[in-house]
């Protein structure tokens, strides 16, 4: 009964009796975690990684592997500092040959690194296997174009003036492969919405795989005047080389945007405009569009019509 009346009163609600038990539990529960934490323990722990390897002859043409998984035994507190981020420095794989090593196999891997993990110890390797793609350095210059086919006008304006980049090519340094595969001309895509006054803005030169090159300069300008238009047709003369002995139509129908400010010009220049097409376009279709020579500077073609032959073929 004495006993029973002990236990009433050590959890009959008083404020002092709560906290004696809440600090004794805490104490308990303090002791039971240094205490486990003294012990050894084996868990898996993801490792940063760093390849060391020649960075002025090689580079990397794929992302290469960020982590490597060990199975490792220490102490709980390594063990714990370690899930949690602290303390982990990264494990280094040096690659003497870097082109020529395309994977590694994960159980290669335990000898190499373990005197880098400090006290822990390395019972084996979770990662199967690390894959890598470094290449030959190399730097080649490439033309900088501009697609501007997705820049709208405000009904009435358009561009007035060729599309300038500022500067018109970059150099790019990288791995080899990825150099070669790019094209001569890297295309800059624009997209802007009802123009009516003069554009010019930076644009980063990026595009597929340019997060695996060094670009000099990352940042180019573009530029393009922007005024009232109008726009006229005309009648051009077709030019065809008579050795073929192929009729075609007299004139072609095409369609030219020019600055509102300059019509009466287009006006007098516009005769020495022609039409051009050779006899090996006409090969596989009796049809074939020409091409529009001595165009004012400050006029746009934007349509020219096909031309269609007349009588029997006599190609080359």
């Amino acid at each position: 009964m004495n006993i029973l009346r002990i236990f009433v009163n050590l959890f009959r609600f008083d404020r002092a009796n709560w906290k004696v038990v809440s600090l004794c539990v805490l104490t308990a529960v303090v002791f039971w975690i240094f205490n486990a934490f003294n012990k050894n323990y084996s868990t898996n722990v993801r490792f940063p990684l760093l390849f060391e390897f020649d960075g002025e002859k090689y580079a990397p043409s794929e992302h290469l592997p960020k982590t490597v998984n060990l199975n490792v035994s220490g102490n709980g507190w390594d063990l714990f500092r370690k899930h949690l981020g602290l303390k982990v420095p990264p494990v280094i794989i040096p690659l003497e040959r870097a082109k020529e090593i395309k994977k590694i196999v994960g159980s290669t891997l335990a000898p190499m690194l373990a005197t880098q993990v400090g006290n822990l110890k390395i019972n084996y390797v979770v990662t199967d296997t690390l894959y890598l793609q470094i290449d030959e350095r190399d730097t080649h210059r490439y033309k900088l174009v501009a697609d501007i086919s997705g820049v709208t006008f405000r009904e009435g304006y358009g561009r007035t003036s060729p599309v300038v980049l500022l500067p018109d090519s970059i150099e790019l340094n990288g791995p080899q492969g990825r150099l070669h595969a790019l094209d001569d001309s890297i295309v800059l895509v624009l997209t802007e919405n009802a123009l009516s006054k003069n554009f010019r803005t930076e644009a980063e030169v990026v595009f597929p795989g340019s997060e695996f090159l060094k670009r000099n300069p990352p940042v180019i300008q573009i530029m393009f005047e922007v005024n009232q238009v109008v726009s006229i047709k005309k009648n051009l003369k077709v030019m065809v080389d008579k050795s073929s002995g192929q009729e075609v139509a007299d004139s072609v129908e095409a369609l030219f945007q020019i600055p509102a400010s300059r019509e009466e010009d287009f006006k007098l220049q516009s005769h020495e405009i022609l039409s051009e097409v050779r006899a090996k376009q006409f090969r596989k279709f009796r049809a074939a569009v020409p091409r529009v020579v001595n165009i004012p500077p400050y006029a746009l073609l934007l349509r020219v019509d096909s031309v269609h032959a007349k009588g029997r073929l006599i190609l080359p």
